[in-house]
């Protein structure tokens, strides 16, 4: 049962990631183009090198703004890697041994 929600829960994850994925393309690009804008900004000597730089800012961040529901799509990829890492955990435990002559040296160090 264990197994089939976790399929469950990874297939609405998948779909939800597979549908967010422009978006979050689209937000990688914005950012990327908004850092570069920022970085040119600091960088610029002139007053219209730094208002040009602004205005490119203002707008990539204005792109950014727009793809947030790529939040989504990053919350989504998160927890299939979640469902993920529960699918593949093996909780395997030794039994421990009856004989007491079998785990004599925890016995030993017990006693010490």
């Amino acid at each position: 049962m264990k197994k089939f929600l976790l399929f469950i829960a990874g297939a609405i994850c998948f779909i939800v990631l597979l549908s967010h994925i422009g978006f979050m393309v689209g937000l990688l690009v914005s950012l990327a183009i908004l850092w570069f804008a920022f970085r040119r900004f600091v960088r610029a000597e002139s007053a219209g090198g730094k208002v040009l730089w602004a205005i490119v800012g203002i707008i990539a961040l204005g792109f950014s703004i727009g793809n947030i529901p790529a939040i989504f799509g990053i919350i989504a990829l998160a927890a299939l890697y979640y469902v993920y890492k529960a699918w593949n955990s093996h909780k395997t435990s030794k039994p421990e041994p009856e004989d007491p002559f079998d785990n004599f040296d925890k016995q030993w160090k017990e006693m010490m």
